[in-house]
């Protein structure tokens, strides 16, 4: 099987229509919740348009119904003579090519059906489910990755110290990048300029956090340009973009120096050059992003590869293992297996699925988010995985999901499966929950390799959607 240019996974931002209906439906979950906003808040609207006492309580608005709520913890279990009735003429589609694919009920944690849940197929960007898992499992959730500047060798020299956060932006304040809740590099020159009374002729760039080659076996070399990734060093700007505001924009070939000559445009320097801190130099500045749990759920909703990286080599360090592809990849591995996952089988390069030497089976896939949408009983990893869980797309609604299941055999998925994607050049795949007819909440891994991603990711929307319209009993 050959894999040729990848497709890549896709995100856009939600239209105005979306977000309309969303904060509608936020307010009258409020409403259902208090039992009194909507009722308190309709006599006073009646009144402003004039209407008599008879006719405002004529016009009392009904109360709420609430569109959202807590599963049935009562909800019936699918069988898997009844699942196998309804995915089983779906699977065997030869449009799928190689084939695996599992459901579990994350309550018990049984397997439901499956389909060669042990063959080792190229994942794509479902892959990013194991590094966020291994991140949560190994990382404080609300620690934070902090870019810093430090005081160089000479007294109008500075260096700027890469600490592995992507999100970094050059944007100034009030002005959004891909990432929610950026760092800014206005707020470190800030910082620097309050430390440093003279002037600084010299910014230094320290990449030394991370090691190894910045470019993954089985990336394309267009991959860069292409807007998938950018070379993997600890220090850029808006994950090496050279729009911050497109997902998938054409990266810089040296994300460290280009964010050093943004720092020194500010400061007024002149000379940009690669440099190394010394250890307990002074620290004239500091920004840090989001709390590591946010990056997991942007990470899971946009499926972006850059951050997917940093997350892998940041498990490596606290692990003690060594920050380059290799070692991130052995010690994503060795977090799930301490956890108690089983990852036989899994043959990983690299953290982001990008590239196509990487081999994860279904069952793996599954078991993670059976885990994370696990009932909370106390558990440490369900408590943990949950970041999981919330940042996946919704289908027909945001992320790498928002143009998906719009067919006539998958539209019924549409708001019901929220899914991790993962699509490369013959490459396609599907992970995430999905609420069937009976109000049982379910997990499904599909993976397909070997034919057109245009022809197989319908059809795996269909096999999803088709959970969501049956109790499958």
């Amino acid at each position: 099987m050959g894999f040729g240019r990848r497709i890549g996974d896709t995100f856009r931002v939600p239209g105005r229509g979306f977000r309309r209906a969303l904060a509608v439906l936020v307010v009258l979950l409020m409403a259902a919740a208090t039992g009194s906003a909507v009722a308190l808040s309709a006599p006073s609207l009646v009144s402003d348009l004039g209407l008599s006492s008879q006719r405002q309580a004529d016009a009392q608005l009904p109360a709420p119904v609430p569109v959202l709520g807590p599963l049935a913890t009562a909800a019936p279990l699918p069988t898997s003579m009844g699942l196998s009735g309804v995915l089983d003429p779906l699977a065997r589609s030869s449009a799928l090519g190689e084939f695996a694919g599992v459901v579990v009920d994350p309550a018990s944690a049984d397997t439901l059906w499956q389909r060669s849940p042990e063959r080792s197929l190229v994942p794509g960007s479902t892959s990013k489910l194991l590094t966020a898992a291994a991140a949560l499992l190994s990382l404080n959730p609300t620690e934070r990755l902090y870019t810093k500047v430090v005081a160089g060798p000479t007294p109008d020299t500075v260096i700027l110290v890469g600490g592995g956060d992507p999100t970094l932006t050059a944007l100034p304040e009030g002005q959004d990048s891909v990432y929610p809740v950026p760092s800014r590099l206005d707020e470190l020159v800030t910082e620097v300029r309050k430390a440093v009374p003279g002037r600084i002729r010299t910014v230094l760039v320290d990449t030394s956090r991370y090691t190894g080659p910045t470019l993954a076996q089985g990336w394309q070399p267009a991959d860069v340009p292409g807007g998938y990734v950018a070379p993997i060093v600890p220090l850029m700007l808006d994950g090496g973009r050279e729009d911050p505001s497109l997902q998938d924009g054409p990266r810089v070939t040296q994300p460290a120096l280009t964010a050093g000559r943004a720092l020194a445009e500010e400061l007024g320097a002149s000379t940009v050059d690669e440099g190394v801190a010394v250890p307990g130099a002074t620290v004239l500045g500091s920004v840090a992003s989001a709390p590591i749990s946010d990056l997991v759920e942007h990470l899971m909703r946009t499926s972006d590869n850059v951050l997917a990286e940093a997350l892998a080599r940041e498990v490596a360090i606290v692990r003690g293992g060594d920050p380059s592809f290799t070692g991130a990849a052995a010690q994503v591995l060795a977090a799930l297996s301490q956890a108690g996952f089983d990852p036989s089988g899994a043959v990983m390069v690299d953290g982001s699925g990008l590239s196509t030497a990487d081999r994860v089976p279904a069952r793996l896939l599954g078991a993670l988010l059976a885990t994370a949408a696990a009932p909370a009983q106390g558990a440490r990893d369900t408590q943990f995985l949950r970041p999981i869980l919330t940042g996946l797309p919704v289908a027909g609604g945001d992320g790498t999901l928002d143009s998906r299941f719009g067919t006539s055999n998958s539209d019924d998925g549409r708001g019901v499966v929220r899914a991790k994607t993962g699509t490369l050049t013959g490459v396609s795949s599907l992970a995430g929950v999905v609420t069937n007819a009976d109000g049982r909440l379910l997990v499904f891994a599909l993976i397909s390799n070997g034919e057109s991603p245009a022809t197989v990711r319908p059809r795996l929307d269909t096999i999803a959607a088709a959970l969501s319209r049956c109790g499958c009993r």
